[in-house]
């Protein structure tokens, strides 16, 4: 198959690193490294590791030129960015699952949101979790002869029949055996299980945590999260809402088993997103059950970790001769309640300054999806004007889409800005973002 030079074209030369100080340019294509192919990004990090490589490099005038790269004790890499960050086409996905948050999308939004990926490689450059089903024998074995890990999988089930109703796919039987394969390489895994009410809880949710359990340290952790379910199920699957009462019984469920885990490992192995204390009316947490945070991108203990960090950031912040004024933050239904009493304590130290938490309800996709993150520049617009704004206006990140300030529905942070006529922030995760975004300060990272 020829090359497809337009995946390899470097975007970004890292000022001072070995490419750099080799003459390497943006726009230059990277047509071959080490001595073998370069299929994708697994190739090129796989000879990147090496202290010494020579590399092919096409230049936008059409000629070739050979570099011999040398990296010192301080170069982790050697310093390009491609346009393409898997050097590859993407891979879409085979799999139909009852439960896919795509096939549940409104019509009209831009293409690029009704693409499923599966792509394996994701797992490793972005966090994604992937299936398995639509990987290969032979990529597997790349994987683990180029030590790849942690791969984040999406079980959902280890019941192989179950597996294959629930993703219409019938290569999804093979999970067990390709874990094993995977653990017993040495490698890791993150697991997650999305969780359908009467198809894979109850006695299967046992099932499957007592499996994969069973590869402990290698199976490193397992996360549970609620199905989504937006108003745009038309001839789907039959799924039922989780009620209260089904949240209490699944964190009952789970807690059972980090004490059994717990005793025999030392590690709480199984976590129960934010969503379902949301949902049950449970207090969180405590930091010392979600064992350093490791599925914080699940929603795992992500509102723990956020109200820890803001409280100790408010306690570490000095007194400042502010001048009054006021600040609205928009976010969803789940988390609004912990962000109006993060609010009260920032008032109490602060009460020159005042702080409205706006609930909006997601309209856009449906009242049951009450997470920000699925939170639209529409629903925005349209209930912020009719409700009003203070002096500024404070959103999480996760509203928009991954470096970009833009939302789902191609609304953008400006855009809200002109219509609401009062500046938006854009506030990035941890508790001091927050509080830095409160008292108008700029990030103290950058």
């Amino acid at each position: 198959m020829p090359l497809n030079t337009d995946n390899h074209r470097i975007s970004y030369v890292r000022p001072g690193s070995p490419a750099d100080k080799a003459g390497i340019m943006a726009g230059d294509v990277l047509l071959q490294i080490g001595e073998g192919s370069l299929h994708d990004i697994f190739d090129y990090y796989y000879y990147e590791e090496n202290t010494e490589l020579d590399l092919l490099i096409g230049h936008e005038d059409g000629t070739k030129q050979q570099y011999h790269i040398v990296k010192s004790d301080d170069d982790t890499d050697i310093g390009m960015t491609f346009e393409n960050g898997l050097l590859d086409d993407y891979r879409s996905c085979t799999n139909h699952c009852m439960f896919c948050f795509i096939d549940q999308m409104p019509p009209g939004m831009r293409d690029t949101l009704y693409f499923k990926d599966d792509d394996t490689r994701l797992s490793f450059l972005q966090g994604n979790y992937v299936t398995l089903t639509n990987m290969s024998d032979e990529e597997l074995d790349r994987v683990i002869e180029y030590r790849l890990s942690p791969i984040n999988i999406s079980v959902h089930t280890t019941d192989p029949e179950l597996r294959i109703r629930m993703l219409a796919n019938k290569n999804a039987a093979r999970i067990m055996p390709r874990i094993k394969k995977i653990a017993d390489a040495g490698l890791t895994m993150n697991t997650q299980i999305v969780l359908c009410k009467g198809i894979n809880d109850g006695k299967e949710l046992d099932r499957t945590i007592s499996d994969l359990v069973a590869f402990y340290p290698q199976v490193t952790s397992l996360s549970v999260v609620p199905v989504g379910l937006t108003k745009f199920r038309k001839g789907l699957y039959h799924l039922d809402h989780f009620e209260k009462e089904d949240a209490e019984q699944v964190i009952d469920q789970i807690e059972g088993w980090q004490k059994k885990i717990y005793a025999e490992h030392g590690e709480h192995f199984v976590f129960a997103s934010d969503e379902w204390y949301l949902m049950a009316g449970r207090d969180l947490p405590g930091e010392e059950i979600y064992d350093g945070f490791g599925q914080l991108e699940n929603g795992v203990g992500m509102l723990r970790l956020l109200i820890d960090e803001f409280r100790e950031a408010l306690d570490n912040e000095g007194m400042h001769p502010f001048r009054h004024k006021s600040v609205t933050i928009a976010t969803g239904v789940l988390a609004a309640p912990f962000l109006t009493r993060m609010s009260q304590l920032f008032m109490k130290k602060y009460p020159g300054i005042r702080v409205e938490v706006v609930t909006i309800i997601n309209h856009y996709f449906g009242e049951q999806i009450t997470v920000s993150g699925l939170i639209t520049g529409t629903d925005l617009k349209e209930q912020l004007s009719e409700h009003g704004v203070n002096d500024r206006l404070l959103i999480p990140i996760n509203m928009l889409r991954s470096n970009e300030e833009v939302f789902l529905d191609d609304v953008t942070v400006q855009e809200l800005s002109e219509t609401l006529q009062v500046p938006v922030t854009v506030v990035k995760s941890s508790g001091q973002d927050l509080l830095d975004a409160l008292l108008d300060k700029k990030d103290k990272r950058e």
